[in-house]
């Protein structure tokens, strides 16, 4: 399992991913679930994805050979003239990927074992950022403003947090932290999400990420957002007015 989420600003995108992958509790790994493409001054395009490694190592891999070699192949994301063409070019590869997978390894059998999902990121010059939720099937929907957000993988811890805090006209540094909180509930409460995470922000009209690192269990940031939000919410807890077994007088 994992855990990514892909937020829509005023002023751009702002995206996180953790690390883990996980085939029971005695082989956990740590891969790259954010993967970036851009031509500087022209586009910038950037897939999370989630689900099976398999599924989702076969999907990048044709999607980097495609971007290697825009002259000589088709339908590369360096070359897609708007962003919901690279929706649908990106999920119709998604639902082969998956399809083929589940051929190769006992058809409808297979079940969801080999399934992924996919959220993707990005802007194309002369037009608006956008972000899109691609599921196995190849479908996918745009978020707006009044779902300005996606997750995918293990989404219900954090989602609450989210929700709360989220204003479409927040700076990129209260979306930074508000996304920590939401990874820091979630990886609190479900092993399958783990360190490090990786962090992107990208602003309108540039192309390139303003901010792009990665974030290990010891960042002093991340240590400092963990601490204070657990001492927010038990002294939130204990300012809460006090449950009495016996009636009050009225």
């Amino acid at each position: 399992m994992t855990y990514c989420v892909g937020m829509v600003l005023d002023k751009g995108l702002v995206l996180m991913s953790d690390t883990r992958t996980n085939s029971g509790v005695d082989n956990i790994s740590v891969f790259r679930k954010m993967y970036r493409w851009s031509v500087p001054g022209q586009r910038i395009i950037t897939l999370m994805t989630a689900g099976n490694l398999a599924t989702t190592q076969a999907v990048i891999s044709k999607l980097e050979e495609r971007s290697k070699a825009p002259g000589e192949r088709q339908n590369s994301l360096l070359e897609l003239p708007t962003m919901f063409q690279v929706a649908v070019e990106v999920g119709k590869l998604l639902r082969e990927t998956v399809q083929q997978t589940q051929a190769e390894n006992g058809g409808a059998a297979a079940g969801s074992r080999f399934t992924a999902s996919i959220i993707l990121a990005g802007q194309i010059a002369g037009m608006e950022p956008r972000l899109f939720m691609i599921y196995p099937e190849g479908n996918f929907i745009e978020a707006s403003f009044d779902t300005p957000f996606f997750q995918i993988g293990e989404t219900k811890y954090g989602r609450p947090i989210l929700i709360r805090g989220y204003d479409r006209n927040m700076s990129f540094e209260d979306a930074v932290k508000l996304l920590m909180v939401s990874f820091d509930s979630t990886l609190k409460a479900n092993l399958s999400v783990g360190m490090p995470l990786d962090l992107m922000v990208i602003e309108r009209d540039t192309f390139e990420p303003l901010h792009e690192r990665r974030i290990e269990s010891d960042d002093r940031y991340y240590v400092a957002i963990s601490t204070s939000w657990s001492n927010a919410l038990r002294n939130a807890f204990h300012s809460l007015p006090d449950y009495t077994f016996y009636q009050q007088a009225e």
